[in-house]
């Protein structure tokens, strides 16, 4: 048997305390990356495995450990180390069933390229999902698009976000935008973000459609309970594995596409939290596995609407296969 493929999963493992307008009591969970590592779990086919590239708070580091070796088809090794400074605490504060205010507390260093140069290329594809929007800088991300030669996915979620007083997490319009956009293959955004990022354009389906190419391949923007969305570049091969061969190219004939797929069934009730990490997760594993875009967004779609059903990140990837969690996976 040949080896695995090998998926490395950028990101940052959060302790969460929830708190909803109408619940009594909060709630305490891994969050962050976890739901996006549940989730590949769940939806990689059987050829890949996950490798985790993430800095644990050392007063955490024990519990976090714990919990990603909890997961099937991770790997913990070389890609979690352990940092002095504390973990990424978020408390999340619901009012009603989307809208929420995010407060961070503690925080650990970003990645340098010197450090995850040596990680990323023993990779044979990567998905970067800006949790606290400080996994890396922008000439990290520069020197990943130039030595990386693998197929690469950024979730740019917290990269929206800015610090306001006492750690509270506040939208603004993304800087230097264009070159984010540059450095990977495939960008994923919400809508909030997507009409942040079409201010400095007027029209973001006009900015989203002049974007995609030969660098930049496709954009995927959730929708929440309307779904989600994309526009892919012209001639894109959705397959991507293929997606570094169309790079540094000055232009592709053709025009840019976009559709629609709407979420099935009636709007599920729950927890949000970490929706869009499942989504986007999912949306990137069903690619890998060579499925059409419809069809990796019907399957996103439905993971996401799963994902509101279940409380945290621990124990997901059997909520999302269907199984019985075990109440142990519940603090």
């Amino acid at each position: 048997m040949s080896p695995p493929l090998r998926l490395g999963v950028l990101g940052t493992l959060v302790w969460d305390t929830i708190v909803r307008d109408d619940r009594p009591a909060s709630v305490e969970e891994w969050g962050g990356i976890g739901y996006a590592l549940e989730a590949f779990s769940s939806a990689l086919s059987e050829e890949w495995e996950v490798c985790p590239l993430v800095k644990v708070g050392k007063d955490l580091s024990e519990n976090a450990l714990r919990f990603l070796r909890s997961i099937p088809r991770v790997r913990v090794e070389a890609g979690v180390v352990t940092v002095p400074q504390p973990n990424n605490r978020v408390d999340l504060c619901y009012e009603g069933e989307a809208r929420r205010t995010e407060r961070l507390r503690g925080g650990v260093p970003p990645w340098l390229w010197s450090e995850l140069g040596p990680l990323v290329g023993d990779c044979d594809a990567l998905y970067v999902n800006f949790i606290s929007g400080f996994e890396m800088d922008l000439d990290a991300a520069r020197a990943l698009r130039v030595a990386y030669p693998g197929p690469t996915y950024a979730d740019l979620h917290s990269l929206f976000m800015g610090i306001g007083a006492a750690g509270l997490r506040v939208p603004r319009e993304l800087p230097l935008w264009h070159d984010w956009l540059r450095c990977f293959d495939a960008v994923q955004v919400n809508e909030d973000e997507f009409e942040l990022l079409g201010r400095a354009w007027g029209d973001p389906w006009g900015l989203a459609a002049a974007s995609v190419g030969p660098e930049l391949k496709l954009m995927a923007i959730t929708l929440g309970a309307r779904g989600a969305a994309y526009v892919a570049g012209p001639g894109m091969w959705v397959d991507p594995q293929s997606w570094p061969e169309t790079r540094r190219r000055l232009g592709a004939p053709g025009t840019s596409r976009s559709a629609q797929v709407p979420v099935e069934g009636e709007p599920k009730r729950g927890d949000s939290t970490g929706c869009g990490d499942v989504w986007g997760a999912t949306f990137f594993a069903r690619l890998l596995a060579r499925d059409g875009l419809e069809s990796a967004l019907a399957d996103a779609n439905r993971a996401a609407a799963r994902n509101v059903e279940h409380r945290g990140a621990a124990g997901l990837h059997r909520h999302l296969r269907g199984l019985i969690v075990p109440t142990h996976y519940h603090r």
